[in-house]
């Protein structure tokens, strides 16, 4: 795993400045500590960070082919490097090192941008041809790894690991995006499809991006995407079968390293199964690492040790301290963007802990998605059935005015809150899931948004994006489409941005084997019977792991990652929360009403409402903005 940066000219071929790029790999150097390297040639520089994974000596990067025609930096794991380097090594292919990088570049010149096709794994890279003068950038299917771009005032493409690479370039512009803050308030997060600061915008998963000198700034193009159209058929056993095919090539697959190896162990349905199958396939104790709370409603230590017992793994646990709020600044400087799941801290704790023995853990991300494992995946499944029996013309004015005068009941379980139920039915599916999802509504956002700011978004509401991804889906049914949004959307932007900072900043690799495409590929062809079963999501996979798993942990009630921060800013975080009317630096900006902002806050500490996620993800955002230096 590594940090990669690099600037390409689109236009005259410039010399680049090599320390230019050392300072922009610099600023990522959490994600590279074992070493560095910086190329460049006319009109183009590349930089790398390395932590050293496969071929610890072998492999440095920037890597030249065999006949010095192009150069890679690469972050990242091809899992399958070994089976297509004797494939290569059978067509001609001469190789120097032992490792993947090299197995890339050597695919490229096979293949050229078909190559993708053949990788197996989570990467982004960027690889100069030097006979074409032309720079070939690439993200792996799902995002798992990152890419942030800028085409900047001098006509040239800049391109690094995270944000905080273009930063340490002096030529990248400071200004936010306004419409990038609708969106960060809608989600909590800033998607894919933008980025906090104008100019700048990331390389979407499953994407490629060819520059030229001399054709101008080019547009990413799609080379992978997700189809649910095509049902799988067969009886449950012979599903269950293949599924386990899938999952155990996917995790002994990610099992390849130089350095020690261990896993993340929650005690949930996922990471159970990895470590499960991990401990199928290994011939010593698997290292296994959770962490818990004081709070015991929101503690499942006790789950992941009852699996670690079972298969006798080396396991450790930890509680995340009660005073870790005191962390916030830390958390904030590691996503450079606004990121306001509260999650966050715990998973960089859970990756600091694996850290002390192990460089590379695996995860069990990605699961839910594939195979309908939240509870908005079983509610959505239920509301679209109702939306069948119920014509448009009965259920939206019926739903519509249940759910405008029903209370609002933001602390109640799902079940429970049935304003929201309501006005989901009210509208189509793909606008219901996408209310559901957001962690504010229009309404809310409005209310704190100055009228100044509101005009510069000209009517846009951070909802659209994904209501638009869905009605484009290649899917079959609403719930096709809500799990495609998710694939596409909440896992690159949310869930994997969170996983790949906390873990780089801890230089800790961390590998999602129920992300393997081909796992994908066979969950999207799944019957939604065999996803969603009565009260139950993720039924296939439930079912399969029975041999290796307990009920209580299968079919227990999803936990989540939670962290206390209602209780926080109503405790020791209280003056944080007062200080967003005062000091904030949103406040400053002219983007929210500071009454508002002040009556947020009050009526939370006061316990009259539930504001908690709310406050977070001002505070966040009041963290990105003083870290990036924006101002009014």
């Amino acid at each position: 795993m590594c940090g990669i940066a690099g600037i390409f000219h689109l236009g005259t071929p410039k010399p680049v400045d090599p320390r230019r790029i050392e300072r922009m790999c610099d600023a990522m150097i959490h994600r590279g500590p074992d070493g560095y390297g910086v190329w460049t040639d006319h009109g183009v520089g590349l930089g790398h960070r390395r932590l050293s994974i496969i071929d610890l000596e072998g492999s440095p990067q920037p890597m030249h082919s065999t006949d010095g025609r192009a150069v890679i930096v690469f972050n990242g794991e091809i899992y399958n490097y070994r089976e297509l380097r004797r494939e290569l090594v059978a067509d001609g292919a001469k190789f120097r090192t032992e490792g993947d990088t090299e197995v890339i570049l050597a695919a490229w010149q096979r293949w050229g941008p078909d190559c993708l096709e053949h990788l197996h794994g989570m990467f982004a890279f960027a690889l100069y041809d030097l006979d074409k003068r032309q720079l070939f950038l690439a993200r792996d299917r799902l995002g798992v790894k990152p890419l942030f771009m800028a085409h900047l005032c001098d006509g040239s493409l800049a391109f690094a690991s995270e944000l905080k690479g273009l930063l340490a370039h002096p030529l990248l512009r400071r200004e936010a995006d306004p419409l990038a803050v609708e969106d960060y308030m809608t989600w909590g997060y800033v998607p894919d499809h933008r980025s906090f600061l104008k100019g700048v915008s990331k390389l979407p998963a499953g994407h490629l991006l060819i520059a030229e000198q001399g054709r101008g700034m080019p547009q990413p193009r799609q080379w992978w995407d997700i189809d649910f159209r095509q049902r799988r058929k067969g009886k449950t056993a012979d599903l269950s079968a293949e599924l386990l095919h899938h999952m155990r090539e996917a995790v002994t697959s990610r099992m390849v390293s130089d350095v020690p190896l261990g896993a993340f162990l929650s005690g949930g349905v996922d990471s159970s199964s990895v470590v499960a199958l991990m401990a199928e396939a290994s011939n010593s104790p698997v290292q296994t690492c959770s962490i818990g709370f004081d709070q015991q409603h929101l503690d499942e230590t006790g789950y992941a040790e009852q699996v670690a017992q079972l298969f006798q793994t080396d396991h450790r646990a930890r509680q995340v301290n009660p005073d870790d709020f005191g962390a916030i600044d830390t958390l904030a400087g590691m996503f450079d963007e606004p990121f306001a799941d509260a999650s966050a801290l715990p998973t960089w704790r859970v990756c600091q802990l694996a850290r002390e023995n192990v460089t590379v853990a695996l995860s069990g991300d990605g699961a839910d998605e594939a195979f309908a494992g939240y509870r908005r995946h079983v509610f959505h499944a239920r509301e679209e059935q109702a939306r069948v029996v119920l014509p448009a013309f009965l259920r939206k004015p019926l739903f519509g005015a249940l759910g405008a005068v029903w209370p609002k009941a933001d602390w109640a379980p799902r079940p429970l809150r049935a304003k929201a139920t309501f006005l989901s039915l009210a509208a189509d599916g793909d606008e219901g899931y996408a209310s559901a999802l957001a962690v504010t509504t229009p309404m809310q956002r409005a209310g704190l948004y100055t009228d100044a700011f509101a005009n510069t978004l000209g009517g846009y509401r951070g909802e659209q994006p994904m209501i638009d991804l869905m009605r484009s889906a290649p899917a079959k049914s609403g719930l096709d489409r809500a799990q495609y949004a998710d694939l596409k959307f909440w896992l690159p932007g949310d869930i994997l941005t969170k996983v790949d900072r906390t873990s780089m900043a801890t230089s800790l690799e961390a590998r999602e084997p129920l992300l393997d495409h081909r796992l994908i590929e066979f969950a999207a062809s799944m019957p939604q019977r065999q996803r969603v079963r009565g009260r139950q999501g993720k039924w296939i996979l439930k079912h399969t792991m029975e041999r290796y798993l307990p009920d209580e942990i299968l079919y227990r009630s999803k936990q989540g990652f939670v962290t206390p921060i209602s209780e926080w800013f109503r405790g020791p975080l209280a003056n944080e929360a007062r200080a967003l009317q005062t000091s904030s630096a949103a406040i400053r900006v002219g983007w929210f009403d500071r009454s508002q902002i002040a009556k947020v806050a009050e009526d939370h500490i006061s316990r009259r409402s539930d504001h908690g996620r709310l406050l977070w993800q001002l505070v966040m955002l009041d963290k990105a903005l003083e870290r990036l230096n924006i101002s009014a």
